[in-house]
């Protein structure tokens, strides 16, 4: 019994094991099912604006410096001994106002000496002419020579040239005479150096002072001849670029204060100086208070040149390649494209772009870092900058700041 029972057992275990055998082959010759595939990620969310034309107003800011609308050298008509300064060197001097003062005596002299001769030589042209009529009645009466007659003639014209002559010199003598006393053309602060006191003067050579006319003000600036044809490039001749009836200019300190006077374009030159390759533009402003001085640097800001039906791009949306800026567009399937583009000029609020875009083109001007090209995103209406507003002072000079 017992081995039978022993013999019972062992089949049990056996039995066992070789199910649990075939549990494992039938586990192991089993296939696997293959991993399901992740769904695929929704194309990105980006802003997209659709590009208008429109007329936009264009910044131009230039380095100028401010210059005296006249500077007038002042130097004695006459020779002679500086007698007395009768101003303050360096102050602000009027117009007629006296500035030296020149030793008359020699020049009063001088007049006391041709008004003699003057009169001199009046009272011999009345001799002559008295003789002269004597003469002609005589020879009316056929007593007088034809001789006596021609020389009573000649005696006569001889008389009126010294008088004309005399009387030269007397005007001259009064000329030379006012010369001494030295008055100013123009209104406007004195040089500080000047001659002393008892300094002999000589005519024409000696300056005494300058004096430089602070009103109006001249501000000279320069542009170069790349950025007169970009200029020209919206369809208007030079001349209409400055014209002061379009053309309006303002002046910023280096402080950032504005003046508070608006100026016009006085002129321009019409070569381009060889030596710095520019071109040299002078405005003009009101200078009542003296606020503007001969020398000082200035920013110039000219407003009033308009381009039409330009596209601007905000900034947002350029990016860089090897080949320069360019911009995605969405085409009408929402799949974005690189495009390469020409910028021509920054506004504050964006780029105007001469090449590459047009109006009605749907650009990606937020989410740009997610977009691939040729791939489809998801576009978001979002309003583009227009252009049409005129911008404020932030604007770049002409052809400057170009990517």
């Amino acid at each position: 019994m017992k081995l039978r029972a022993l013999i019972g057992r062992i089949a049990a275990v056996v039995l066992v094991l070789a199910l649990a055998g075939g549990g494992v082959y039938l586990f192991m010759t089993q296939p696997a099912k293959a991993p399901a595939a992740p769904p695929a990620p929704p194309p990105p969310q980006v802003g997209v604006a659709e590009l208008k034309a429109a007329d936009v107003a264009l910044p131009l800011e230039f380095s100028g410096r401010v210059a005296g609308f006249r500077v007038v050298e002042i130097r004695a008509q006459v020779s002679g001994v500086l007698l007395k300064r009768e101003y303050l060197e360096g102050a602000v001097v009027d117009i007629g106002q006296v500035l030296f003062r020149i030793d008359p005596r020699t020049y009063e002299a001088s007049l006391a000496r041709a008004a003699a001769q003057a009169a001199q030589a009046k009272a011999t042209l009345i001799q002559a002419e008295e003789n002269y009529n004597r003469q002609v009645g005589l020879a009316a009466q056929k007593v007088a020579t034809q001789k006596s007659l021609e020389d009573a003639i000649a005696g006569r014209d001889q008389a009126r040239a010294n008088v004309q002559s005399t009387e030269a010199d007397v005007l001259t003598a009064k000329l030379n005479l006012e010369f001494t006393v030295i008055k100013a053309p123009v209104k406007g602060p004195t040089s500080l150096v000047s001659p002393a006191e008892g300094t002999l003067i000589q005519a024409q050579q000696t300056l005494l002072t300058t004096i430089t006319q602070l009103d109006p003000a001249y501000v000279n600036f320069t542009f170069t001849d790349s950025e007169l044809r970009s200029l020209q490039e919206i369809d208007r001749s030079s001349e209409e670029l400055f014209d002061p009836a379009h053309v309006k200019v303002e002046l910023q300190f280096g402080d950032g204060a504005t003046y508070p006077e608006p100026g016009t374009v006085d002129t321009r030159s019409r070569t381009i100086d060889p030596r710095t390759g520019t071109i040299l533009t002078r405005a003009i402003f009101a200078n009542h208070d003296g606020g503007l001085l001969p020398g000082q640097f200035v920013r110039v800001k000219m407003t009033g040149i308009t381009m039409p039906n330009a596209i601007v791009v905000p900034k947002a949306a350029i990016s860089q390649g090897p080949l320069g800026p360019y911009v995605y567009v969405v085409e009408p399937d929402s799949v974005a494209r690189a495009r390469q583009v020409r910028l021509y000029r920054e506004l504050p609020d964006g780029w105007i772009v001469r090449k590459g875009l047009q109006a009605g083109d749907r650009i990606v001007v937020d989410g740009v870092i997610r977009v691939r090209p040729g791939n489809v995103v998801k576009p978001v209406p979002v309003a583009a900058p227009s252009g049409a507003k005129a911008p404020d002072a932030a604007g770049q000079p002409a052809g400057g700041g170009k990517p």
